[in-house]
């Protein structure tokens, strides 16, 4: 792993959400964008060393939608920076551990991104993020 990349926080709308980390916390907003691949639109903040993406369902059956009527708004990933994701997978698999698809999808911000089964790891749902994929480790 290179470097935490971000930390994805679910919520119900990026609309309401967004006044708390601009206006409150004084955070800046990066960019906005839709990912349809993964059913959601976000917002990235920096947040001085890391950055915080809120993470919006498109629809009821979005994977964050699902989250949110289960376990309310809140963390709902920490991501890692990675070189050669489907390397990476493939180290990782060989050390028995599994990930919530075999292939790795389309992310925000052009990063190609794969996410490990939270019952492996003590219940925290970690990602993996490639940015060699958009030519760069940011999400500008």
């Amino acid at each position: 792993m290179k470097k935490t990349d971000h930390i994805g926080v679910a919520v119900k709308s990026i609309d309401e959400a967004l006044p708390f980390y601009t206006e409150m916390l004084a955070l800046t907003l990066m960019k906005q964008e839709t990912v349809d691949a993964q059913g959601v639109k976000v917002a990235f903040l920096d947040a001085g060393n890391i950055k915080i993406e809120l993470l919006e369902p498109l629809t009821a059956e979005s994977p964050i939608a699902k989250f949110i009527e289960k376990k309310g708004e809140g963390i709902h990933h920490v991501a890692f920076g990675v070189e050669n994701i489907d390397v990476r997978m493939d180290e990782l698999t060989t050390k028995g551990l599994t990930f919530t698809s075999e292939k790795s999808k389309p992310g925000a911000g052009g990063a190609q991104v794969a996410f490990l089964h939270p019952k492996q790891a003590h219940g925290v749902l970690y990602e993996l993020c490639d940015h060699s994929y958009d030519g760069g480790d940011n999400h500008e």
